[in-house]
């Protein structure tokens, strides 16, 4: 395909529906170096035992659908991305779970009593640790799977973009436990990769994920993407750094 083809292709591409948080789309196109542990597997082996569970920042319920056959009897969900928190209603809602429309960032107070759950879970979402420590039964626990802030810096700086929360680190994140009151059982980190195999599907990723790259879109990228595709023409991989921390923390039981 000549440039004008190439960008046309492109184009279709960021016009694609993305919803939820739900990027099967790109299967076989993108590939994610996994970390070594299973946050869905520890996340079902806590929520055996638990008699409520909160899920902070559910996306469209994906992840917490996928968990199902292992729910405790009172379950909740979180959600703040409008799109997201329809999607999440309709899913999670028949199924006898209460979705809240609020966030879970340092700066919101939960509308939650005291002392309410077993459980928190929350996979790459924002975190206000007082607040989980606040909600946390005695003995209960929090299991959460961040993204690093400094994920896919070398990416971010090919468009001339930062790392938005450079400072989300098991360090800092563990020092706040600390401060909520919250023992770590379990802390680890992972780097890998992000590989994208073609052009279109970076474009894909970039438009999904819209606060990685402000403003980005094949229009205004065009040349920098066309440069991209003369890598993936020469043989050379769009590899970039990605990665993930996992920590799972208690409320002590008194």
């Amino acid at each position: 395909m000549n440039d004008a083809e190439l960008i046309a292709a492109w184009e279709a591409e960021e016009r694609q529906p993305f919803t939820g948080w739900d990027f099967s789309y790109l299967n076989g196109r993108m590939q994610s170096e996994l970390p070594p542990w299973s946050y869905e597997a520890r996340a079902a082996e806590l929520m055996d035992t638990a008699d409520s569970a909160l899920d902070l920042e559910t996306g469209g319920g994906e992840r917490l659908l996928g968990l199902r056959e292992h729910w405790p009897i009172s379950l909740t969900a979180t959600e703040s991305y409008p799109p997201n928190v329809q999607l999440a209603t309709e899913r999670l809602t028949p199924l006898g779970v209460r979705v809240a429309d609020v966030a879970s960032d340092e700066r919101v107070v939960l509308p939650i009593a005291d002392a309410t759950f077993d459980l928190v879970l929350n996979r790459h979402g924002g975190l206000n640790m007082a607040e989980i420590a606040r909600v946390l039964r005695p003995g209960g626990t929090l299991l959460t799977q961040q993204v690093h802030g400094q994920t896919l810096h070398d990416l971010l700086a090919y468009f001339g973009a930062t790392p938005q929360w450079p400072d989300s680190t098991p360090e800092t994140y563990g020092a706040k436990l600390a401060q909520a009151g919250l023992v770590i059982v379990d802390q680890r980190q992972h780097w890998g990769s992000e590989r994208f195999h073609d052009v279109g599907a970076l474009v894909y990723f970039l438009r999904a994920i819209p606060w990685l790259v402000p403003g980005f879109s094949v229009a205004n990228h065009s040349a920098l993407l066309l440069a991209l595709h003369a890598r993936v023409e020469r043989g050379e991989a769009l590899q970039f750094a990605s990665g993930t921390y996992l920590l799972e923390a208690r409320k002590p039981a008194g």
